[in-house]
């Protein structure tokens, strides 16, 4: 009969990639799709006076620009399932939902806070209302959301650790 080393070794925790990856991936498309499409309150570089929106050139690069933006999106989604899947290969505990899901809160709110950032406040490419006379109430709106998305991530994935840690005492928890 022979001992596999690995079976001595305590279990490894879950990977916090997939869960941050997903969060940022589907923050983005949270955006995208309710910001961009229904709302219809901005796009891409809709702030942009080479690209306005209410001509049909303008409006043409801003949705192309929507959809490499649904594209980067989409690939942060891919490498979450790629990080889930080496996750599974490498024999490490499956996550616990407030694990997970708390991750994912906090990935959207790292997203939220980046692009806001970034597109919002030092490139200028567009405010979260561009149909205002005065964007930076929402444009801060924003980022206030995405730090309280970070902040009750964290506080939920650290809660789901706490579980796993029981569970893995022999802990029974209702987490």
């Amino acid at each position: 009969m022979s001992v596999h080393p690995e079976a001595s070794r305590p279990p490894l925790m879950p990977s916090r990639a997939s869960g941050l990856l997903y969060g940022l991936g589907l923050g983005g498309f949270l955006d995208g799709i309710v910001l961009h499409q229904i709302l219809q309150w901005h796009h891409m570089v809709s702030h942009v006076e080479d690209y306005p929106t209410n001509t049909v050139a303008g409006l043409e690069v801003n949705t192309l620009a929507d959809g490499f933006f649904h594209l980067a999106s989409w690939l942060f989604v891919v490498a979450a399932s790629v990080a889930a899947i080496k996750s599974w290969r490498d024999d490490r505990l499956a996550p616990s939902w407030t694990f997970h899901v708390g991750l994912v809160l906090a990935g959207w709110g790292i997203f939220n806070v980046v692009e806001g950032v970034v597109d919002h406040h030092i490139l200028g490419l567009h405010h979260v209302r561009d149909d205002v006379g005065s964007p930076l109430a929402w444009d801060i709106g924003f980022l206030m959301f995405g730090a309280l998305l970070i902040l009750g991530g964290w506080m939920l994935h650290r809660r789901g650790i706490a579980a796993m840690e029981n569970r893995e005492a022999g802990i029974a928890t209702s987490w």
